[in-house]
């Protein structure tokens, strides 16, 4: 072996990075119009023509996906009486890391008085040996309406994909006037297939997905979105203001079958344009 291979430094690979800020305000009437945007690395933001005057922004990640070290961060407001529906142009991916690089997305949503926000993106789908740190901080105005949905997925069955390693560190925190409503943390990681197949993790489902309503008037949805949750599915008030529910699916088909008509309802009919493609 030749002594300069042997001590040749080890290649420091490019990382993906993407950094979006934005924020809406509500113009004449009940018009919503865009305030601010910056938008740099591997994240854009783009805005399908509007409906009923509100604003839907589309994230896109032109790296087209997460690997280790790559790092992107999200800040959305919706001002004061604004409108503003997030999604994503298509599913996260995230791909195969080393144990010492995790890739990072971080989200911080905002809104301000009487504004509504939806945070509903396409599902993430993790593959064989990736590793995600993944957080959501949201700060709420007690008069405002929120809605979240995050729909993940471990691996594409139809393709084969069984996840044995991997690592997923996930956090969502929401405050209303300041004050915590709902804190959630969900962690797992080494043979995900093997844990996802235990009764009390996920019975064998490949598939799960988080909704939380934050509205006044969040009790007044319970029954209703009870009757068309799917079997694998629950519903509960954590507050008269605080809706949660969560679903487990055996893949990604079945879980978006269920989401559709729940965000249907959940939203008056007003799904982003890319979950009904």
């Amino acid at each position: 072996m030749n002594s300069h291979l042997a001590t040749a430094p080890s290649v420091k690979l490019q990382r993906a990075y993407g950094h979006l800020v934005m924020s809406a305000q509500r113009a004449h009437g009940d018009v919503t119009r865009l305030r601010n945007l910056r938008q740099q690395g591997s994240y854009r933001v783009i805005f399908p023509r509007p409906i009923g005057g509100n604003i839907e922004a589309v994230i896109i990640n032109t790296a087209g996906g997460v690997t280790g070290g790559d790092r992107f961060i999200t800040q959305m407001t919706a001002c004061e009486h604004a409108h503003l529906s997030i999604t994503t142009q298509a599913a996260e991916r995230i791909y195969r890391a080393t144990a010492s690089a995790t890739g990072t997305i971080a989200t911080t949503l905002c809104a301000e008085q009487y504004a509504q926000l939806y945070w509903l993106p396409q599902e993430t789908i993790m593959f064989d040996g990736a590793r995600l740190r993944r957080s959501i901080n949201v700060e709420l105005h007690g008069s405002a309406k929120f809605l979240m949905v995050e729909p993940l997925v471990f691996g594409r069955e139809a393709s084969g994909e069984t996840l044995h390693s991997g690592a997923l560190n996930d956090y969502v925190a929401i405050t209303r006037d300041g004050q915590p409503i709902y804190l959630d943390r969900f962690k797992i990681e080494g043979d995900i297939a093997a844990s996802l197949a235990r009764p009390a993790v996920a019975n064998g489902a490949r598939a799960v997905a988080n909704i939380v309503l934050v509205d006044p008037n969040a009790r007044t949805f319970l029954a209703s979105l009870r009757d068309i949750l799917p079997p694998n599915a629950g519903a509960s008030l954590l507050s008269d203001a605080v809706l949660v529910a969560r679903i487990f699916a055996a893949d990604s088909y079945d879980l978006r079958c269920a989401l559709f008509p729940l965000l249907t309802y959940l939203t008056n009919n007003a799904v982003p344009k890319n979950w009904r493609l």
